[in-house]
């Protein structure tokens, strides 16, 4: 059902968008303007005529029939005291005849934010787009800003969950402009928003800049609001680890943990959770970080949050393969990747599929690895060829193909039965996914190696050197400069392989540290 019909308790169906839009900036129920006037008066025109009262009976006995027939004109401009006397009469509220808004809008704005959240927290994304497009629109047109707001930031999870990256930023940036006016912490689930967007796009230290530029600003005010720093932390936890930047992560981690008593929101507490666990697993504690994990899987699945939980499965495989049992790791990968694909969450569909790959080639079934990993590369754009140490060069082909997508003659191949073809067609690239595209690429490296075919090993781990760059994932890129290192070594190329070995050791040099700033201030605790 249209939102419009739902919410279809209105009484000034001809408002005009200039008096809509007054509640987002002045008093309400004040009249400014000729238009504000017209509007006003054909408003008590409609609701009089619906009652079947006369002017006369309107107007007395304070008023007379000739003011109110001017009034209806648009001609006079009522004091407030002749709208809160009209508004008696005609059983209506000050505010609504003065904005044409019901006083039971925002109720019903908010009941269907709580439907569109409930849709989203199935799974059901572009359902849920849907409904936060209608309260968005409505919002807008009633002048209520804090519910337009949200149906925004909705909008903007939404696309993070189907993987429209540009369109989540579009939304979350549109959220901190309408808020702009609004505390800090009114503002952070947009900045947070907007930094997982970044992130999953591969650029990580912006990503870090935003969440450490407003974890700055709340402490440095003295705004230590416990929901909006846990929010943030929490958030800071995947770029530091990506970036090698583990001191950050553990710190963030410990803060957050800290932080989490004063906050009533089992979903944050949940996701909270899922952060630390990757930084235990970092420090080798994977019974710890798998018990935390476990913690967030209870949260979610008592909140029925279906994408959530599907992190919750693909984070415990990963800890599995970290610990070395890659049949259990299997099961919880498999279990993920088939969660998100019913969903439709391509994105992190293609990035739960590197990971099942890894554990298929450990375990020896490197032909399923590989059908996995190069569709998810067949489309990607050039990532923005980088040397190999040497002098090696990767080229991109003409129009913008990427020749490293499938090197020395390997090819393409459909999506694994029973798989979502959208999470294909969709794809990793080196502005959508570019550290779980390296990782593929890496991947195929290695499983090209294995099987003595060194020249689309090294193809591939230039690939993958050239999108890890980009990011600033120091783990990886070390590991692979590694890789690539000892291939090199074991051609002959020696010089080329001491380039690579000596980039490896550049990232290795400081663990714990990047090219971040100083780390952001800390809340008194």
């Amino acid at each position: 059902m249209n939102l419009s019909r739902r919410l279809s308790y209105r009484r000034g169906e001809e408002d005009t968008v200039a008096d809509r839009s007054a509640g987002d900036g002045r008093k309400a129920g004040a009249v400014t303007g000729a238009e504000s006037t017209a509007e006003i008066g054909r408003r008590v025109l409609k609701l009089r005529t619906e009652r079947g009262f006369t002017q006369r009976m309107l107007a007395e006995p304070a008023y007379t029939a000739a003011y109110v027939s001017t009034l209806e004109a648009g001609k006079v401009r009522p004091s407030e005291a002749a709208l809160r006397h009209l508004a008696e009469r005609l059983g209506v509220s000050y505010e609504e005849l003065t904005t044409g808004r019901s006083p039971h809008d925002a109720t019903r704005l908010r009941a269907a934010l709580t439907d569109a959240r409930r849709a989203l927290a199935t799974g059901a994304a572009e359902d849920a787009a849907g409904l936060f497009e209608e309260v968005r629109d409505e919002a807008e047109r009633l002048g209520f800003a804090e519910e337009r707001a949200s149906a925004l930031l909705g909008l903007g999870d939404c696309a993070l969950e189907t993987g429209d990256l540009t369109v989540a930023r579009d939304h979350f940036e549109a959220v901190e402009r309408l808020l702009s006016g609004e505390p800090l912490p009114r503002r952070v689930p947009a900045i947070r928003g907007r930094a997982v967007a970044h992130l999953l796009a591969g650029e990580l230290r912006y990503s870090c800049y935003l969440l450490e530029s407003a974890i700055d600003e709340l402490n440095a005010s003295g705004l230590h609001d416990p929901y909006a720093l846990l929010l943030l932390y929490t958030a800071a936890i995947a770029p530091y680890m990506d970036m090698g930047a583990h001191a950050r992560a553990v710190r963030a981690a410990e803060l957050a943990l800290a932080l989490a008593p004063s906050v009533d929101d089992p979903g944050l507490i949940a996701r909270m959770h899922r952060g630390v666990a990757r930084t235990l697993i970092a420090e080798g504690r994977t019974a710890e970080a798998d018990a935390s994990l476990a913690k967030a899987q209870e949260l979610y699945e008592q909140l029925r949050i279906h994408t959530d939980l599907a992190h919750c499965h693909w984070m415990r495989g990963y800890v599995h393969a970290q610990d070395g049992n890659l049949e259990r790791a299997e099961r919880e990968l498999r279990t993920a990747r088939d969660m998100l694909a019913s969903k439709r969450a391509a994105l992190f569909t293609v990035q739960v599929e590197v990971e099942l790959a890894d554990v298929l080639r450990r375990r020896g079934r490197t032909a399923e690895a590989e059908a996995l990993l190069l569709p998810l590369l067949a489309h990607s754009p050039a990532a923005g060829t980088a040397p190999a140490p040497g002098g090696t060069d990767t080229t991109s082909a003409p129009g913008g193909t990427d020749t490293t997508a499938a090197p020395s003659g390997t090819h393409t191949t459909a999506a694994p039965g029973g798989t979502n073809t959208a999470a294909y067609e969709a794809g990793l690239t080196a502005d959508r996914g570019a550290v779980h595209a390296g990782g593929a690429h890496r991947l195929l490296g290695l499983i090209a190696d294995e099987r003595g075919d060194a020249e689309a090993a090294e193809e591939h781990y230039c690939a993958a050197l050239s999108l890890l760059e980009r990011t600033g994932a120091a783990g990886d890129l070390a590991d692979l400069c590694r890789l690539l290192g000892d291939l090199l070594r074991r051609e002959g190329r020696l010089e080329a392989a001491m380039d690579a070995y000596r980039t490896g050791l550049g990232h290795r040099a400081a663990p714990g540290t990047t090219t971040l700033g100083p780390a952001p201030a800390e809340p008194p605790m």
